[in-house]
């Protein structure tokens, strides 16, 4: 892709787009009393999704922009426990029966440091207050630096069905600068014993644009990857936003490669990955052609949603934890950010709902264009508002972004369908962006 366009679409600032509107426009309007009247309005018979948020890690990588803290103790996980068990009982006194559940995802953080036998009777109680179908599948998020023999054990003896696996770099350069070591033998350890306990669909998160990363160093950890199979990938780019995460100081901004590196740090590992047979999903994952994720994609029903993208065709998402976000048919919600804060609402009885967000009408119809563009590349803008009941003319009219993103070649236009060229998919936020009411665009030269 020209330098140009990339310094020009290449905006650090523009959202990643997993919800619209983004958690910016989120109010403290929408508390507790609201997420309760949301809760009880959800369909008896409709599945839902959960997320349990574990704000913990044993160590901090600096690179991190999610709210995790640092714990070597056990009690600040039990404390926590003690506080989502309270969580889960307070949704469920809400919804109007035990709602069918097709999806659980736990994220972080790192969910395993919650000890074995403390992880199985929390799957107990999630089984007891809700009614996991048959074929539910349970994520969980793994740092295999700190995953025991145990562990994996419990996960099988939990159900879970899938791992998701934190490697970002396999360049011990790169690792020793963002703090975080893993061996690549530890990493296939891990793996291998997952498989042996019945975990066979794994994912691996890589990033690049780290410090010191180059496009050589990005694609032997893309090969020594492929050699471990797993049946997805996903493959972000470094955000360094170190006036909001503390932690990013610690980062030496002199190492960090510049648009132009990143962009060919992409497209080598994407190349990499698909020349190897796995399909391109959206703007940043890759899954084997079997995987569901590439299915989805090919049915046109991938999804994009507050963990990325994604197969899961649920309506509703039940967040669980420290700043988890949920999304129910009337909106978004989301929990309190700090742990303190969170377990003061619980321990009071209430719901930790801190802020959300109620959708409008035409909420809906440009989250929908929005999600088309980033899950298929393409929307038919006419077709979307048809199904929404508006008129297209003034919706494409007022996305005054799109006659320069058509004029620099990056989309192309006709009669309202919008399809992004292959070659200019990294800079799809930016076509994305073109139909966000509520953005605060930086001025584009």
């Amino acid at each position: 892709m020209q330098t140009s366009l990339l310094n020009k679409y290449c905006d650090a600032h523009l959202p990643w787009y997993t919800i619209y509107p983004t958690v910016p426009d989120f109010s403290a309007m929408v508390g507790a009393k609201t997420c309760e009247t949301w809760l009880r309005r959800l369909p008896p018979q409709e599945p839902v999704s959960l997320y349990i948020h574990v704000p913990f890690c044993r160590s901090i990588c600096w690179y991190c922009g999610f709210p995790t803290s640092l714990t070597r103790g056990e009690r600040p996980v039990g404390n926590y426990l003690a506080a989502v068990r309270d969580e889960i009982g307070l949704v469920a006194e809400q919804v109007p029966c035990a709602l069918p559940v097709s999806d659980v995802h736990f994220g972080g953080g790192t969910p395993t440091t919650i000890a074995p036998r403390d992880f199985l009777t929390l799957m107990e109680l999630l089984r007891h207050c809700f009614a996991f179908s048959k074929s539910a599948t349970i994520a969980i998020e793994i740092d295999p630096r700190g995953v025991t023999a145990e562990m994996v054990e419990t996960l099988q003896a939990a159900g879970i069905s899938r791992a998701s696996i934190g490697v970002q770099s396999f360049d011990p350069v790169v690792q020793r600068s963002v703090n975080r070591v893993q061996s690549e033998e530890l990493t296939a350890s891990v793996v291998e014993s997952l498989r042996q306990h019945g975990i066979s669909r794994i994912n691996f998160d890589l990033l690049f644009g780290l410090p010191h990363q180059t496009v050589r160093s990005c694609v032997e950890t893309a090969r020594t990857a492929l050699a471990m199979r797993p049946d997805r990938l996903a493959v972000f780019g470094y955000a360094h936003v170190p006036s909001y995460m503390k932690r990013q100081r610690q980062i030496d901004e002199t190492a960090l490669p510049d648009n132009v590196a990143r962009g060919e740090q992409a497209a080598a590992i994407a190349d990499t990955l698909v020349s190897a047979g796995y399909c391109q999903i959206g703007l940043d994952h890759f899954a084997l052609p079997n995987d569901e994720l590439a299915q989805a994609q090919k049915a046109g029903r991938l999804r994009r949603n507050s963990l990325g993208y994604s197969a899961d065709t649920c309506k509703a998402v039940i967040g669980l934890g420290p700043s988890a976000i949920g999304r129910l048919h009337d909106g978004y919600v989301q929990n309190e950010i700090e742990t303190a804060s969170y377990h003061q609402h619980i321990q009071a009885g209430r719901l930790a709902t801190s802020k959300g967000y109620c959708l409008t009408a035409e909420d809906r119809l440009r989250a929908a264009i929005i999600e088309r563009l980033m899950c298929d590349l393409q929307a038919d803008v006419p077709a979307i508002c048809a199904a929404h009941g508006f008129d297209p003319i003034p919706l494409l009219a007022s996305a005054d972004r799109l006659g320069m993103l058509a004029e620099d070649g990056i989309v192309e236009i006709e009669e309202g369908f919008i399809r992004v060229k292959q070659k200019h998919r990294f800079v799809i936020r930016a076509v994305a962006a073109a139909f966000d009411t509520y953005l605060d665009r930086i001025p584009i030269n």
